[in-house]
């Protein structure tokens, strides 16, 4: 059997690329399909913070110490009271209006009636300099104990607010009623006590003659009364007597 020619067959030719080519393809149409992100600018840093020098510091403070607070203190006039009323040094203020008043408001009232007395037309007051001569705090405002004694003395009817300070009594008129009521007994009836009482025109004579001999002797008028009291003179002929010496 006669052998067949081998037969050749063609086949069409198939372009042969390595993995390494197909792999490197693959990467550039990944890296096309990708979508760029938007180009951002950097945000600035925030400015370094500064700090107050001392000298800043010690300029504020000298400039304060420069400044004080002060307020202008005037009389109130008041005929009535005037007429009638106590001495804020007087005992009767200390029976009666201690309580309500409170120390401290008490205090700052002899002060300031003190200063109307050697300035009659009026003075400026250092408030923190007052303070800090009474043993108080004092910062501006309304929280230092200081000027929560100011309030209660205009609270209280003593004195009251004007453009550029306070207007004061340089005379307290009697307690009030009302005031009483919250008072212990036994205050409540030495008042009633005080009222009642009279003055007599030996009792009152012999007060003067001691007031005066007081007086030339070299006693302050602020210790008359409490003399007076000492040596057996009444409460209220003593505060008259005591009255009349501080109006000569």
């Amino acid at each position: 059997m006669p052998t067949s020619p081998d037969v050749f067959i063609k086949h069409p030719e198939v372009p042969v690329t390595s993995i390494d080519a197909i792999s490197s393809d693959t990467d550039i149409s990944r890296s096309d399909s990708r979508v760029s992100p938007p180009d951002r600018r950097p945000i600035p840093p925030p400015p370094p913070r500064t700090r107050p020098t001392s000298s800043s510091s010690t300029n504020a403070v000298a400039q304060s110490d420069v400044e004080p607070c002060t307020m202008v203190i005037r009389p109130w006039i008041d005929p009535l009271v005037d007429d009638d009323g106590h001495d804020p040094r007087s005992r009767y203020v200390e029976q009666f209006w201690l309580g309500v008043l409170g120390p401290t408001a008490t205090w700052i009232l002899r002060r300031l009636v003190a200063g109307l007395e050697r300035h009659p037309d009026g003075y400026q007051l250092d408030l923190a300099l007052t303070a800090k001569t009474m043993g108080l705090s004092y910062t501006a405002g309304r929280s230092s104990p200081f000027a929560k004694a100011l309030q209660r003395c205009t609270m209280f009817g003593l004195a009251h607010q004007t453009s550029d300070g306070l207007a004061v009594r340089r005379r307290i008129p009697p307690v009030a009623h009302r005031h009483l009521r919250r008072m212990p007994p036994v205050v409540q009836s030495a008042h009633d006590d005080w009222e009642r009482s009279s003055i007599t025109i030996d009792s009152l004579s012999r007060a003067h003659r001691i007031a005066l001999a007081m007086l030339e002797s070299g006693d302050d008028l602020a210790v008359i009364e409490h003399q007076l009291v000492a040596v057996g003179i009444d409460d209220l002929t003593a505060a008259e007597v005591a009255d009349n010496a501080a109006r000569l």
